[in-house]
């Protein structure tokens, strides 16, 4: 059972948590900050160096772009994946790790006008920046929901506040319980994504946007929400 642990503004409530009943803690960016026992740390690899954690301990691992693009691409790249570090670092865990739940905190991406944005005050909306990728947040989570319980994985998100992400609420004394939707067919929606062909091997998708066509991923978001729509 893996804890994705995202920097939101409740993330810091993680702090106190017991270890049980996670396995392994996947920390994107700044996340680690909320507690020593990270596992993994996820970023990208124009993360500062200086928000970096500069003595990790012999048993803790940072996870850059040579392991996470691979691995993303696999599930089908950052343009039908999202191209946000929530997204990724769940592809991530469910290639690496295998993992039976994803149980993700501090990843709701939803950004107040007024007051912090981030645990540690306020920060950049990474998620609302004009990108390809991001098209429908809701539609990324539900792909990538989707994809996970085909896998045998349950996605549910621990947070009670607003929250893009579509999964299933949890809370850490149910979280251990929980099994996977059972997914319906993905065929029309990876068939899709086939015709497509939206895959840049590199990772770097903003150099290609231009091939790229807004309407067809638009197209592509409403599949999978029609998908998950169609789940028992």
């Amino acid at each position: 059972m893996v804890l994705v642990l995202g920097s939101g503004p409740s993330a810091n409530r993680a702090a106190d948590w017991p270890r049980a009943p996670f396995t392994q803690i996947v920390a994107i960016n700044n996340a680690w900050r909320v507690r020593p026992d990270w596992d993994f740390l996820i970023h990208p690899d124009d993360f500062p160096p200086e928000q970096q954690p500069a003595t990790p301990s012999a048993s803790q691992s940072i996870i850059r772009s040579d392991a996470y693009v691979p691995i993303q691409n696999g599930y089908g790249g950052f343009v039908y994946a999202g191209g946000t570090m929530s997204f990724t670092a769940g592809y991530w865990a469910l290639g690496a790790l295998k993992p039976r739940v994803l149980a993700y905190f501090g990843c709701d991406m939803v950004y107040p006008d007024t007051g912090p944005t981030h645990f540690y005050g306020t920060g950049t909306p990474d998620p609302l920046r004009k990108d390809i990728s991001l098209r429908s947040l809701e539609a990324k989570s539900a792909r990538l929901m989707l994809l996970a319980a085909a896998q045998g994985c349950a996605c549910v998100n621990l947070s009670d506040d607003e929250s893009r992400l579509v999964f299933p609420r949890a809370t850490l004394d149910t979280v251990a319980t929980l099994r996977p939707i059972t997914p319906p067919p993905l065929t029309a929606a990876l068939a899709e994504e086939a015709r497509l062909g939206y895959i840049v091997a590199s990772g770097k998708y903003w150099k290609e946007e231009s091939r790229f066509d807004p309407a067809a991923v638009d197209a592509l978001d409403q599949l999978w929400f029609s998908t998950l729509k169609a789940a028992p």
